[in-house]
C-alpha cells in the first residue's frame, strides 16, 4: 500500500511539472512571435512566386518586400527574403564583426535593385530556421544571387534538394570569381571608401 500511495503522489508532481515546461515554452513562443518584425508564416498565408516592391536592403544576401493587400486582408504586409544558395559575409548581424567584403556586398544588393520590383523564384526549401522566406531574386532577367557570386561578393551554400540548375549556375558564377581573383577571392582587403563619398547618394 505505502509503495501505491508513493506513486501516486510522484505522478501529480511530474503532470505538474510538464505543464509548467509546457507553459514556459509557449510563453517564449508567443513572445518571440509579437516582438519579431516579420509575421510568423504558419499564421500567415504562404508567399508565392511573384513580383514584389522591395522596401528596403538589410544586408546583402537579406531584404525586406511589401505582399499588397489582398480581398482576405485589408493590410500589406511586410516579408523578409533571404537569397537562397548563397552566403555574404555579415554586415549588420548583433553581437558579430563585420566581415570584409560585408559592407560591399550589402551596397552591391542596394544598387542592383535600386528601388525596383523584384521577381521572386522558389525552390524546394521556403524557409530557414529565422523563418525567413528563401527565394532567387531576379530583376528583368539578371539574378541577383548570381551576380553577387559573380562579383566575388557571395559564396556557394546550396543544400541536398536545392535545384540542380541554379547549383550549376551558382558554381560556374564561383568559378569566374575566383579564376578573376574577384572580392572574397582576390586575397587583399576591400578598398578603402574616397573620401566624400559618403551620404553622396
Amino acid at each position: 500500500m505505502q509503495g501505491r500511495r508513493r506513486s501516486f503522489r510522484r505522478r501529480p508532481r511530474r503532470i505538474w511539472l510538464v505543464l509548467a515546461i509546457l507553459a514556459v515554452w509557449a510563453l517564449l513562443r508567443w513572445s518571440g512571435d509579437r516582438w519579431r518584425d516579420v509575421p510568423h508564416p504558419a499564421r500567415e498565408p504562404p508567399l508565392s512566386e511573384g513580383r514584389y516592391e522591395v522596401l528596403r536592403v538589410v544586408d546583402g544576401d537579406t531584404l525586406v518586400v511589401r505582399v499588397p493587400a489582398s480581398a482576405d486582408r485589408r493590410r500589406g504586409r511586410d516579408i523578409r527574403v533571404r537569397l537562397l544558395g548563397i552566403d555574404c559575409p555579415e554586415s549588420v548581424q548583433p553581437d558579430y564583426p563585420v566581415e570584409p567584403w560585408g559592407p560591399e556586398a550589402a551596397e552591391f544588393t542596394k544598387r542592383f535593385l535600386a528601388r525596383r520590383a523584384v521577381q521572386l523564384r522558389f525552390d524546394k526549401r521556403r524557409l530557414d530556421q529565422y523563418d525567413r522566406y528563401l527565394a532567387y531574386v531576379f530583376v528583368d532577367d539578371r539574378m541577383l544571387n548570381e551576380e553577387l557570386v559573380r562579383a566575388g561578393l557571395a559564396f556557394v551554400a546550396m543544400f541536398p534538394g536545392d535545384s540542380e540548375s541554379m547549383q550549376r549556375r551558382l558554381r560556374a558564377a564561383e568559378d569566374e570569381a575566383r579564376e578573376q581573383s574577384r572580392g572574397v577571392w582576390s586575397g587583399r582587403p576591400p578598398p578603402a571608401p574616397r573620401a566624400g563619398r559618403s551620404g553622396a547618394r
